[in-house]
């Protein structure tokens, strides 16, 4: 009986830890911004495994972003100022980049007070207090508005510090409309997969797929969005 009752305890623990996904990591930002390290650590084919696999990085050689969505590569680049190009590619390559395969999500209401980035950092931080390991998260709905950009260093530019990374970058706004954000969360990769001041990155890509880049701002209002966990993350 005892043999038993630990058995089904296993198993339990074993399920709850298997609907959280292991974040995976590749290179790292501070080797891209500080050492010019800007050739591919990871092509997104080479990733084993395509049903539910999320990720995000910047493109090889800072050309682009790349948000991988159930398994799907996309790619933006800058077109001009006002225009981007996104693109459903087989495979890209990136310099870092953050994984997991991700099945079993929890939906959840966001409180009113969560209406901006700081706003949802700080509620991530808190619900997921007892939990140290960095997760993947989801937010869908029509926000107020957002903006976001891409990387699009110019050709044969030499990058040894944060401000020759930025050569290029270009910004966008996103209208009110159907979005989806795609995010890591953590507390320990500052400088390897988050900007030094942040624990969260995150790739906005627009329901019709004519918008996808790295998300800067955003205001919304909590009714019209919802959150996506990982069903293991929370008791």
């Amino acid at each position: 009986m005892r043999d038993l009752l630990f058995s089904i305890c296993l198993c339990c623990i074993l399920s709850a830890n298997a609907q959280q996904a292991t974040v995976e990591v590749r290179g790292a930002m501070r080797n891209v911004m500080w050492k010019g390290e800007l050739g591919a650590t990871i092509q997104t084919d080479t990733i084993t495994g395509k049903k539910g696999l999320y990720g995000l990085g910047p493109m090889a050689f800072l050309k682009g972003e790349l948000l991988l969505m159930d398994g799907v590569t996309y790619r933006s680049s800058v077109i001009d100022s006002q225009r981007m190009r996104v693109e459903k590619v087989a495979a890209a390559g990136a310099p870092f980049f953050v994984y997991a395969h991700q099945a079993n999500w929890k939906m959840m209401e966001l409180p009113d007070t969560v209406t901006n980035l700081a706003a949802l950092e700080k509620y991530l931080d808190r619900i997921a207090a007892k939990n140290d390991s960095p997760f993947i998260f989801r937010l869908m709905g029509v926000p107020d508005s957002a903006t976001i950009h891409i990387v699009n260093l110019p050709e044969g530019a030499k990058v040894s510090s944060p401000n020759d990374a930025h050569q290029g970058q270009t910004n966008y706004s996103v209208p009110a409309t159907r979005v989806e954000l795609v995010g890591f969360f953590s507390r320990h990769h500052q400088a390897v997969f988050t900007h030094h001041d942040t624990f969260l990155h995150i790739h906005l890509v627009t329901d019709t797929k004519d918008r996808m880049g790295h998300l800067d701002s955003i205001r919304f209002q909590a009714r019209n969005m919802r959150l996506f966990l990982p069903a293991g993350l929370l008791p």
